[in-house]
């Protein structure tokens, strides 16, 4: 497989490690009324999707950098890769916003 990096172009999967959900991006507010619970959801529960995900990948043996992989589970089609400081920097403007 295939990773098109932003920076380095086409890097060989083996590189990377896969870390999981990208949506681990997304830590919930440790001071909320919540907190214990959305911890808990954050830590322990995951999806399975087969289909389109997207997952967080670190380039190891690499520059080091955190990627957004959106990737086709069945097929391990790979349908963009962002940055992740990029998607974190977006999903904290909207919050923002809101």
């Amino acid at each position: 497989m295939i990773i098109n990096h932003p920076l380095l172009g086409p890097r060989d999967a083996q590189e990377f490690t896969y870390l999981g959900d990208a949506t681990l991006i997304n830590r919930p507010d440790w001071q909320s009324d919540n907190a214990a619970q959305a911890f808990h959801d954050y830590l322990y529960l995951r999806d399975n999707p087969a289909g389109e995900h997207r997952e967080l990948w670190f380039h190891e043996q690499g520059d080091r950098s955190w990627l957004v992989v959106t990737r086709n589970t069945v097929t391990h089609e790979i349908l963009s890769v962002e940055m992740a400081r990029d998607v974190a920097k977006a999903a904290a403007a909207e919050r923002s916003a809101q």
